[in-house]
C-alpha cells in the first residue's frame, strides 16, 4: 500500500505503511473530537459503534470513563472532553473545524505511543445521540457511532 499524502502538508505523509494499525486507530479516534458548541449537539461523553455493548467498552474508574480491557473486541469507540479525544490507543486535540450545517470538518494532532500525526475528518449530526463519520472521495462509505450512557 502506498502512503496517502496529507493535502494539508504535502511534504507529510498521512499514513505510513508500517503504521497502518496505528493510523486507523488515529482516523477513528479523532473523527469525532470537537466541543459541542461547534456543532447542533453536544460531542462530550463516551461514544460506541455499538450502542448496546456500551458496557463492554466502557468503565468508570474513579470520575474518569475509560476503556474496558477488551474494549476492541466489542468494536470501537471514543471518548469526548471538550476539544480533547480519546481513543484505546492514542490522545487527540481538535486543532481546527469548520461547520456547515449539520456537517464539520475537522483537524486534529494526535499521538500514540509510537508516532504524531495531523488528521482530517467529516461528520454529520445523524440525532441528538448518533453522528456519522465521513469519508469524502469514498461514496457511500460511512460509519456511526452512538453515545454511550454514562458508565
Amino acid at each position: 500500500m502506498a502512503e496517502q499524502m496529507n493535502p494539508a502538508a504535502p511534504h507529510l505523509p498521512l499514513c505510513h505503511p508500517s503504521t497502518n494499525a496505528a493510523c486507523a486507530v488515529l482516523l477513528l479516534i479523532a473523527s469525532i473530537a470537537t466541543p459541542g458548541a461547534a456543532i447542533a449537539f453536544d460531542l462530550n461523553g463516551a461514544w460506541a459503534t455499538d450502542g448496546n455493548n456500551c458496557a463492554k467498552v466502557f468503565v468508570r474508574n474513579g470520575s474518569q470513563v475509560t476503556f474496558t480491557d477488551m474494549s476492541d473486541v466489542y468494536g470501537s469507540g471514543f471518548i469526548v472532553e471538550g476539544d480533547q479525544l480519546t481513543g484505546k490507543f492514542a490522545r487527540c486535540r481538535v486543532t481546527a473545524r469548520k461547520v456547515d450545517g449539520k456537517s464539520v470538518n475537522l483537524v486534529a494532532s494526535c499521538a500514540t505511543d509510537i508516532m504524531l500525526q495531523s488528521v482530517q475528518f467529516s461528520l454529520r449530526e445523524a440525532d441528538a445521540n448518533s453522528v456519522i463519520r465521513m469519508f469524502p472521495g469514498m461514496e457511500g462509505m460511512e460509519i456511526k457511532y452512538t453515545r454511550c450512557p454514562v458508565p
